[in-house]
């Protein structure tokens, strides 16, 4: 799945705590539910862009649908930012040297005519 997806997903404190809940194994929808002051219906919703962003696997059985974390796309999430967190931190790790050698040698100031 794609990164916006991921992050969309992550982006919400409801959706982050459902990941939560799931990341201690699987669940009932009506169990994800049952903390938050929101509708069944919201907290699908919920899920439904969980799943878009395949962080959740659903099974069914019967009526009962359970829910299972899926960290495959959380860990690529990391892998990118770990990546531009690199080449950042390499770019601002050569302006600051740069930075530091011009504050060595300041200019001289101009004279005004």
């Amino acid at each position: 799945m794609s990164l916006d997806h991921t992050l969309i997903a992550l982006a919400d404190p409801t959706r982050r705590a459902i990941l939560q809940h799931l990341s201690r194994g699987e669940a009932r929808v009506t169990e994800l539910a049952e903390p938050f002051e929101i509708s069944l219906n919201s907290v699908s919703k919920h899920i439904r862009i969980l799943e878009r962003a395949d962080l959740v696997r659903r099974r069914v059985s019967g009526r009962e649908h359970f829910l299972t974390f899926n960290p495959a796309p959380m860990e690529s999430a990391v892998e990118w930012m770990e990546r531009h967190r690199i080449f950042w931190t390499s770019r601002l790790d050569a302006l600051e040297a740069a930075l530091r050698a011009e504050d060595k040698f300041p200019t001289k100031p101009r004279s005004r005519k």
